[in-house]
């Protein structure tokens, strides 16, 4: 599509271009790589909405069907809620736009992001984080960018930018990392355990690798020309924060330092409404915003957190800065679950349960753009209401759980065995019972204990921890002073710098995310977080080991056992029947349900929650699919009659002829003396010669049942015995001699 101006990206197959699609946008972009192509806009409100005291950031990223010339499934053609990938790519444009707005700035900004063409090679969400950037960069809206971001693979030690989607079937790490000239800004992704200085290198190498973005984004904002446009700012009101300041500044660290968040809170509140008292006596209550109180008191709160551990170590609950709080773990909690943990660290409480089912429970996935068709672990996370002591919306998962979820699946997936080792299909869901942050990282530990109770056989355990930042910086914006925090309560993670969550066994990463609220990381700070993140989940493991060390030896009594068997790919459709008549008998009879892989490798899973139901079910399996083996006991259907003896399925579709003389101990005349069609026989395959022709025995058979029955007539020969042609055989052998 030709537009009025564009840029390419060096080395990096990107083009950037802008000036004919959405003009009356602030900014607008279409970014490429192959032929993967993202619209992206920018705009903001021109004012603010009245008692507005936040600021509206929205990024909304939309797949269109029509990119891969597909129509939308269903009744209604038309793309409708948001896929879970979309949401997590509109979270990751989200995170590294937000701290580069200036402080004050309310006005509303949406974000919004159209896949228009997807090649099922590139994938787009690398380009809609540059594409937000660069249309940000062109638009009249105040930002202090421009971000760079790129993803890094590892495919066979070497480091990879922007890998194809088949190239990242190979890689050991998905790293997605957004920075700025010199400082990182924002990363997310997992990593197959890699150590600590190795990952270091990484975000290294990927610092470099956005260089040639942000200089083609400055070279596209210099083309457009677009001078910035002045908003008004909000900040609190001088007077009344100082007002405020001087009536419970004397109260606020007394408020503040106390053990539980409620309490701070509450506090907190009382010295809000004392200061209200103040300044509504001094301007009357139509005098002054009430938004005001609140901005005032922003600001004196994060004048003591801040200051109190910058100056005197000391943080609000007492601990030190890197002291955890107390961690407790409890496996085995509920009765009827097949895997149940709960891991409280302070006032942070998940509860977490696994559930164990077949690969038909495997969830499809339906993303336009390649990768894996469905995956078989999943990790869902609820944040209801009550666990902050609120009310408030109750019901379909927001962006927040989905991404929290999402952070923990990919930290936990790298442990979990694969489905030629451990064939089920794994959930697990994090129910937070209390929050005072890093509910993420709880889900992470709970969810690891959760596995290892329901004996899913991980190949190692895994912990997360959540490092923050407190910095001060001088009058040329330098960092001056800074102190890296361990195991961050969400009062600090809302009034600090940084929310760094790293998850990862003994041997190295596993996952990780990183959130700012400053407009950048020093890399020495980076590491240093790194270094305390890793230290400190060394502690936590020793804690979830205590508890529970490994996997337990068998599944839950209550979950489905599996057998697996390989059968030749040509007899699925035997398996299966028409209209799968066959497998539904099977399923109905035995009461175990049965997965028939849909690659064509004749790979069949059982599952049952009985010895019984599993045996009837593998013995229907194999009677269906087997082939009838030498020295083996049938019992079959005789299906034809003829002079030298008679044909016995044995096995569906599978017979095998019994010659006359084998019918029986003693000579028998004519065959349908001992059998006739549709009668069940007792037979064992002699022999099967170079053409596939199958030789069967009654009498061999009878033989081995009343040898195994003690040499007794067995059961089986009783009621194979026929008495009446064997007297009629006697008559005639007296009549020849006479």
């Amino acid at each position: 599509m030709k537009q009025k101006n564009s840029v390419s990206v060096e080395g990096l197959d990107i083009t950037i271009s802008t000036g004919t699609l959405a003009l009356q946008a602030s900014g607008s972009v279409v970014i490429s790589s192959g032929e993967t192509s993202v619209f992206v806009s920018a705009t903001a409100a021109s004012n603010i909405r009245p008692g507005q005291d936040f600021f509206p950031l929205t990024v909304d990223y939309r797949e269109k069907y029509s990119a891969v010339g597909k129509f939308p499934g269903g009744y209604i053609k038309r793309e409708s809620r948001p896929s879970e990938k979309e949401i997590l790519t509109s979270r990751l444009c989200d995170r590294p736009l937000r701290p580069l707005f200036p402080k004050g700035f309310l006005n509303e900004v949406q974000v919004i992001g159209y896949l228009l063409s997807a090649d099922l090679v590139n994938e787009p969400d690398i380009l809609m984080v540059n594409g937000a950037s660069a249309a940000m960069m062109i638009s009249d809206i105040p930002w202090a960018g421009p971000v760079g971001c790129v993803r890094i693979g590892e495919i066979d030690d070497e480091f990879v930018v922007n890998p194809t989607n088949d190239q990242m079937i190979d890689s050991t790490l998905d790293l997605i990392y957004v920075g700025n000239e010199k400082e990182m800004m924002m990363i997310e992704g997992s990593a197959e355990q890699i150590p600590e200085d190795r990952f270091v290198q990484a975000l290294e190498f990927a610092q470099e690798a956005i260089q040639p973005i942000i200089k083609a984004q400055k070279e596209l904002a210099a083309q457009v020309a677009k001078p910035k446009k002045e908003f008004e700012l909000f900040t609190a009101d001088p007077e009344i924060l100082a007002l405020c300041r001087e009536t419970v500044e004397a109260d606020m660290s007394t408020a503040i330092f106390q053990d539980k968040k409620q309490d701070r809170e509450n506090a907190v509140n009382v010295l809000k409404e004392k200061a209200t008292e103040v300044v509504t006596a001094k301007y009357g209550e139509d005098g002054f915003d009430e938004y005001q109180i609140a901005m005032a008191f922003e600001v004196l709160q994060e004048e003591v957190y801040r200051s109190n551990i910058l100056d005197n170590g000391k943080r609000a609950d007492g601990r030190a800065p890197l002291d955890l709080r107390e961690i407790t773990c409890e496996t085995g909690v509920l009765p009827r679950t097949h895997g149940t943990a709960v891991f409280q660290r302070g006032e942070t409480q998940s509860l977490v349960v696994t559930t164990l089912g077949t690969g038909k429970d495997a969830q499809s996935l339906d993303g336009l753009t390649g990768g894996p068709q469905s995956k078989s672990f999943i990790l869902h996370y609820n944040f209801p209401p009550f666990s902050v002591g609120e009310c408030g919306r109750f019901g379909v998962p927001g962006r927040r759980e989905i991404g929290h979820g999402a952070l923990a699946e990919r930290s936990l997936l790298p442990v979990i065995p694969g489905e030629d080792e451990f064939p089920y299909a794994i959930r697990v869901v994090s129910e937070i019972m209390g929050s005072n942050g890093s509910t993420s990282m709880a889900s992470v530990c709970g969810g690891c204990l959760s596995l290892m109770d329901a004996g899913v056989p991980i190949t190692d355990t895994v912990a997360g921890i959540s490092a923050g930042l407190i910095t001060e910086f001088d009058e040329d914006g330098k960092l001056k002073r800074h102190e890296v925090l361990s195991d961050i309560l969400g009062a600090e993670d809302h009034f600090g710098d940084m929310d760094f969550k790293i998850c990862g066994t003994r041997n190295g990463i596993t996952g990780f995310q990183l959130d700012l609220k400053i407009q950048g990381l020093d890399f020495e700070v980076a590491k240093e977080a790194i270094k305390v993140a890793t230290e400190t989940r060394y502690k936590i493991l020793d804690v979830m080991e205590s508890t529970l060390q490994t996997p337990r030896e068998d599944v839950n009594e209550y979950a489905p056992r599996v057998h697996v068997l390989q059968i030749d790919p040509e007899k699925i459709g035997l398996l299966i029947g028409p209209g799968g008549k066959n497998i539904r008998r099977i399923v109905e009879t035995t009461g175990a349900n049965i997965d028939i892989d849909e690659d064509d490798s004749g790979r069949v899973s059982i599952y049952a929650t009985s010895k019984e139901a599993m045996d009837r079910a593998i013995y229907e399996v194999e009677l269906v699919t087997g082939d009838i083996e030498e020295g083996k006991i049938y019992r079959g259907i005789v299906r034809s009659i003829k002079d030298f003896g008679a044909f016995v399925e044995c096995l569906p579709g599978k017979e095998g002829l019994v010659h006359i003389s084998e019918l029986a101990d003693f000579r028998v005349r004519k065959t349908e003396d001992v059998c006739k069609v549709g009668d069940e026989m007792i037979v064992k395959c002699l022999a099967t010669d170079e053409k596939g022709r199958v030789r069967l025995s009654r009498k061999a058979a009878l033989a081995e049942l009343e040898q195994a029955q003690g040499g007794g007539d067995s059961e089986e020969a009783k009621e194979e015995a026929p008495a009446e042609p064997e007297a009629e055989a006697k008559e005639e052998t007296k009549t020849e001699e006479s």
